[in-house]
């Protein structure tokens, strides 16, 4: 069985439910849906309410970091509370687009660590070309027992810094892409235990898919990449990152 710890249901060009169905045809059993703002929060926890094997992440996006008022924050919190919840995210730092100010980007981060700490969720991350400082910020907070690098895109010194914090490295579609052999160092870097697969559907379509929508039925693409990686088995990376995904999320046993 495989599992997708990060995808966007509500994005998708088909429904929900359909795109649930196909995953469970190819053995992605587990989807972590997760939200960039308070109305896409919300949609995931009515998606994870709604099918078997969903749960939600409920966050602001550092794009939205803008709209991460108080107000927006308490009700934020109130979202997390539902039992469909097990994580806060995706939250982080993003200096490649600067969509907001990285000033408000970095208040509404510190608040969401303090969330996950308070709610004993996991803390999901968002990162590019920011892991120095979003690094710093984990460290004077206090990361979250349970931290995951949400569509890793560090090189091989920050999975190191990464493995030494026991922080979760998630890898998604771009790991298969062919002009990416440092991102697949990163993941041979990466500890088994600490690795989790995800699609970040609808972007990031693994090869040879590349250039169009993805879908969590795509997961065993990223799961061979990873194994070629590794030198293991494919069905051991698919039990490996699944079992991962479980502890990272704190999600109930299998059976």
């Amino acid at each position: 069985m495989y599992t997708d710890t990060h995808c966007h249901l509500e994005m998708l060009d088909i429904p929900p439910g359909e795109a649930v169905e196909r995953a469970n045809a190819a053995r992605v059993n587990t989807l972590v849906t997760v939200g960039v703002d308070l109305a896409s929060s919300a949609e995931c926890v009515g998606t994870a309410s709604s099918y078997e094997g969903v749960w939600a992440v409920v966050g602001i996006h550092p794009h939205n970091a803008i709209e991460a008022t108080d107000h927006v924050l308490r009700h934020l919190a109130e979202l997390a509370e539902h039992p469909s919840v097990v994580a806060i995210g995706e939250t982080g730092l993003d200096y490649f687009r600067d969509h907001s100010p990285k000033v408000r980007q970095e208040e509404a981060f510190r608040e969401q660590i303090r969330l996950a700490k308070d709610l004993d969720r996991a803390l999901v991350v968002h990162v590019r070309e920011a892991h120095d400082d979003l690094i710093d910020i984990l460290e004077d907070e206090g990361a979250p027992a349970r931290t995951v690098f949400h569509c890793f895109s560090g090189d091989a010194e920050v999975a190191k810094r990464c493995a030494d914090a026991g922080w979760f490295m998630s890898f998604a579609g771009n790991v298969t892409f062919r002009n990416a052999p440092e991102l697949r160092e990163a993941a041979r870097v990466a500890p088994v235990e600490l690795l989790l697969t995800e699609t970040d559907s609808p972007y990031l379509s693994p090869h040879p898919h590349r250039g169009k929508p993805n879908e969590p039925a795509r997961i065993p693409l990223i799961v061979e990449e990873l194994s070629e990686v590794h030198g293991l088995a494919t069905y051991e990376i698919a039990r490996r990152t699944s079992d991962n995904a479980r502890r990272a999320f704190a999600l109930p046993d299998e059976g």
